[in-house]
């Protein structure tokens, strides 16, 4: 029988675990959170890696394509989703591959993981090419379905990372870009939907935003690129735009309905007196930037 990795190996400080009062069982499981902050700090040279690679494949086109099973897949898929409200990109191009399909984000697919075959089979569904990124996750680092999806994302000549909170284990091995988020055991023994878990969030979160700013999603820390899609963040739209555009509420709610709320174009148009066509024109001309197109460099 081999030895038990990090994340499957009981934890010595919590053996008494169901014995524990109420408020030191809480204790002890939000304590133990803090390791997933230091493991990511301690794999920010890996992720800064991946931003800068990820970033330069979407400037060409690419998309960035999430993979991996039960917590982590579904890490991957809630990134992907969030990425469209928050910075307008589109969704065809985050897309995500959870071992079991959608459905599995709510029910267990049991065995699905274990099918290394059907995750190279789905990729291979999406026409993946070389412009694209392949981020799979999966806190054991041994999951067949992620490193099925890794090891053909690579055949095809994707960008290719692989996260996983187990240092040697064979996921980040067979990317080109590997984090290892070193989590170590759990509070509660294998549940890795605790602070590992933790971890990949923290990790996908710092990344996705990362490379959305490296691509001007962002003005300042102003997410100017959000997609005004209720009340909420129509709200939010008037309020980036005053901001970042030097305006009145009402200068900036009449900027927002002439181009159809698109928080870039209007702060153009208020910054550089345009109407809709020529602040629209003028960032395309940018390619987004919008320090760009305000002259700002």
């Amino acid at each position: 029988m081999t030895h038990p990795s990090n994340t499957e190996t009981p934890h010595g400080a919590h053996a008494e675990l169901d014995r524990y009062d109420t408020a030191r069982l809480v204790a002890a499981l939000v304590d133990d959170h803090s390791v997933a902050v230091q493991a990511v700090q301690a794999a920010q040279a890996e992720l800064a890696r991946a931003v800068d690679a990820t970033a330069e494949r979407l400037a060409r086109g690419g998309r960035l394509i999430y993979a991996g099973a039960g917590t982590s897949g579904r890490l991957g898929v809630l990134d992907a989703v969030e990425l469209n409200p928050t910075f307008s990109w589109p969704r065809h191009r985050a897309p995500a591959l959870l071992a079991g399909g959608e459905g599995a984000m709510f029910l267990s697919v049991e065995g699905a993981e274990d099918d290394g075959a059907q995750g190279a089979q789905d990729l291979h569904r999406l026409g993946p090419t070389p412009d694209d990124v392949v981020f799979a996750i999966a806190a054991s680092g041994t999951t067949p379905f992620a490193l099925g999806v890794i090891t053909s994302a690579r055949s095809l000549g994707c960008l290719t990372i692989g996260m996983a909170n187990n240092p040697g284990s064979p996921l980040p091995l067979a990317a080109e870009i590997g984090i290892v988020l070193d989590t170590g055991p759990e509070v509660i023994s294998g549940s890795t939907r605790l602070k590992a878990g933790t971890a990949q969030k923290v990790a996908l979160n710092s990344f996705s935003s990362a490379v959305m700013v490296r691509l001007h999603k962002v003005y300042g820390n102003l997410m100017v690129d959000l997609r005004a899609t209720n009340v909420k963040l129509v709200h939010r739209a008037v309020r980036l735009t005053m901001q970042a555009g030097g305006a009145s509420q009402p200068q900036a709610e009449a900027a927002l309905r002439d181009c159809g709320f698109q928080v870039k174009v209007a702060v153009v148009m208020l910054r550089s007196g345009l109407d809709a066509e020529q602040a629209q024109a003028r960032l395309a001309h940018h390619r987004g930037n919008l320090r760009a197109a305000l002259g700002e460099g």
